[in-house]
């Protein structure tokens, strides 16, 4: 049994741990989904015109999202079989050798339609290691914290999000002012997949310093650990997870809209150049950095479910107001548009991690909140910019993916209220 002071010092490392490594995973991820909007149309479909380039980019990206469930359930039954930390470290290796071999991947011009297969194959792998990366993260910090704080503490597995995106957006950023269009598409993208390997070992010597969390530790003690953890929740818990999945429809879709789709959108619809779309969805990323704990420590205040009622409520109205300011394709009502965006979306976000983790018992926490979480990446994240893409070109109005967004708010409204408020509760039963 650890002292007060010895568990403290765990919770800070556990809750640095989840919120460096989650960013750095986020960081691979998010490299894909802004190379595959600015890049891969170019790069690796150049016989397609530019809105099947666009489909086929994104539908590379989509195959990431499948994979995930297939992570959450491969590393939710190893994460709750042999323990939280030995599945966190694994995923993170895996991401980061998928993220290095895509800054390997050759061109069209070099080994034609291979190169879109292997860049297919590279996504897979890193959708497999986001899908058990999260949850670990979440229970790393959630199982470790005090309960009157869980919003607060495993806010910042969430918080990984939007610093990952700052990252990539940055590593981008960088890349596009210091070289050429066509040095850029030639070799400039590769480079931040390839740096990926200096921040695995950085979020390597993190986590193999963390003990395991005393939840797990006492379910292993008391011969309480599941055989076949994610057979037993999807036969215990289905509804659970059902509901967590869909819950996250109002939040993961929009992500996707605010992120990616508005780089799309932005530069070929709007007319904007790429470096000031990217500073726009930087400065929104950094703002989301502070709303994301903030209105997880609200959760904790007022609970999870009116929190993330009140964000599902807004997210009913804020496209319509998101895709008028953007229309004006004015500089500043643009950016008024983007970088309150995210911050809007946190009301959801932040209290997320803890209300779907406390829907689970300890025993198979690591498999139900995995899945539960991941599986909106079939239904909502995954298509999202592909749905929005499709909308655009078929109606010829925003109009039509505000109202897209609006019914996904609703979705996740319903959900919110069919599931039980268990805030602050997150025994190992």
């Amino acid at each position: 049994m650890l002292d007060e002071t010895k568990r403290r010092q765990q919770l800070v490392r556990a809750v640095v741990a989840s919120a460096v490594g989650t960013t750095i995973e986020w960081y691979d991820f998010f490299l894909y989904g802004i190379a595959a909007a600015l890049v891969f149309p170019q790069k690796f479909f150049p016989q397609s015109d530019p809105f099947v380039g666009t489909l086929l980019s994104f539908s590379t990206y989509f195959v990431g999202f499948a994979a995930r469930p297939v992570g959450a359930a491969i590393f939710g039954h190893y994460g709750d079989r042999v323990g939280r930390k030995a599945s966190l470290i694994a995923t993170l290796l895996l991401m980061g050798a998928a993220t290095m071999g895509i800054g390997f991947v050759p061109g069209y011009e070099t080994i034609g339609v291979w190169g879109a297969v292997l860049l297919t194959l590279g996504r897979v792998m890193q959708g497999i290691g986001v899908g058990g990366e999260w949850g670990g993260s979440v229970l790393l910090a959630g199982e470790w914290t005090d309960a009157k704080r869980r919003g607060f503490t495993t806010s910042f597995a969430q918080f990984g999000a939007p610093a990952g995106m700052v990252m990539a957006n940055g590593a981008i950023a960088v890349m596009t002012a210091s070289t050429t269009s066509g040095q850029f598409l030639e070799w400039g993208w590769r480079v931040p997949f390839l740096l990926s390997f200096i921040l695995i070992f950085i979020g390597l010597y993190i986590r193999i310093g963390i003990l395991e969390t005393p939840v797990f530790a006492r379910l292993k003690a008391e011969g309480r650990v599941a055989k076949m953890p994610v057979a037993e929740v999807l036969r215990r818990n289905w509804r659970e997870v059902i509901l967590t999945a869909l819950l996250r429809t109002g939040q993961q879709t929009p992500f996707y809209i605010f992120t990616l789709y508005v780089l799309t959108y932005g530069t070929t619809v709007l007319g904007f150049n790429r470096t000031t779309l990217l500073n726009f969805v930087m400065i929104q990323s950094l703002i989301s950095m502070g709303t994301i704990p903030l209105f997880g420590h609200l959760s904790d205040r007022i609970g999870r479910r009116k929190t993330t009622m009140a964000g599902c409520l807004v997210m009913m109205v804020f496209p319509f107001v998101y895709f008028a300011l953007l229309d004006t394709r004015q500089t500043g009502l643009v950016f008024l548009a983007i970088v309150l965006g995210l911050p809007l979306h946190d009301l959801q976000y932040g209290p997320q991690a803890a209300f779907i983790a406390e829907s689970f018992p300890g025993s198979r926490r690591y498999s139900g909140a995995s899945l539960g979480y991941q599986l909106a990446s079939l239904t909502a994240g995954g298509p999202a910019p592909i749905v929005a893409v499709w909308l655009y070109k078929t109606y010829g109005t925003s109009l039509s993916i505000a109202v897209y967004l609006a019914i996904t708010g609703l979705i996740s409204l319903v959900c919110v209220a069919m599931l039980k408020d268990k805030t602050g509760d997150l025994d190992d039963h």
